[in-house]
């Protein structure tokens, strides 16, 4: 038993994780926005770079970029929260629900993975070149989030037996 409560309460803290972040996003929004505009706009990378041409400068573009952001971390808490309560109303249930149970959380870890490897990693650091900014680059934030998600995420899919305590 003491296995399904280790997944339920680790689950439970990315769902509160992501709620947070969503929070901070919405109730500031103007900071993370700063963030965004500054990558997008690629105006702290290494001076006269090649890559220059690939700066976003419309601010609504910054804006609705922010915003696709702000809503895939509220995606990711929204299913981390939904697979939390479901396997806590499964916690004692046999072993085909419970692991049924993981299915909103398997995508909810998916979905915060896939936002902070291919949105901040691969699109912020490396298309528009966030890493060359000694300022705006927030390379190794996300790849601290995606290595405890994908952590979690290995830990959640590994199916209950009968001989799990």
């Amino acid at each position: 038993m003491y296995i399904r409560f280790s997944k339920i309460i680790l689950l439970m803290s990315v769902a509160l994780f992501a709620t947070l972040i969503v929070f901070n996003n919405v109730t500031d929004y103007n900071s993370n926005y700063q963030f965004v505009k500054h990558v997008l706009s690629m105006d702290t990378t290494f001076p006269n770079n090649a890559g220059m041409w690939r700066a976003i400068h419309a601010p609504f573009l910054h804006h609705a970029g922010y915003i696709i952001i702000i809503s895939i971390e509220a995606i990711t808490a929204i299913l981390c929260w939904w697979s939390t309560f479901q396997l806590w109303q499964v916690r004692k249930a046999p072993i085909t629900a419970f692991n049924q149970a993981k299915r909103m959380g398997i995508l909810g870890l998916t979905t915060g993975i896939i936002l902070f490897f291919s949105g901040f990693i691969t699109i912020g650091g490396e298309w528009f070149l966030m890493w060359q900014s000694p300022v705006w680059n927030g390379q190794q934030g996300a790849f601290r989030f995606v290595t405890i998600m994908g952590i979690f995420l290995v830990y959640l899919v590994i199916p209950e037996r009968e001989d799990n305590p």
